[in-house]
């Protein structure tokens, strides 16, 4: 657990992380502060998703988006309107 948060830390720097186990199933959850203080967002993981090198850069990945919208730098709709994009340039089956 150590270890992963070193590499979070990395990844989401100047972000503070900070893990905390969360739940009967091994869960944990991941807190990010920024230089106030302040937890700018804040999510619950799975084991899995933390251990596992795919998972975990999905995580890394979801976490930086999450702070981009808490941000107010990100709008929820346009992620929305970029997967829609994607969808459309899709070949048809």
């Amino acid at each position: 657990m150590e270890s992963i948060s070193l590499l979070l830390g990395e990844a989401l720097s100047p972000y503070q992380v900070s893990l905390s186990p969360n739940g009967a199933h091994g869960e944990c959850l991941v807190s990010l502060k920024n230089s106030s203080g302040a937890i700018v967002v804040e999510r619950e993981f799975n084991q899995a998703q933390l251990t596992d090198k795919r998972q975990l850069t999905d995580v890394v990945d979801g976490l930086h988006r999450d702070i981009l919208i808490a941000e107010g730098r990100l709008e929820p709709c346009v992620i929305a309107a970029s997967r829609n994009a994607a969808l459309d340039k899709r070949p048809a089956v």
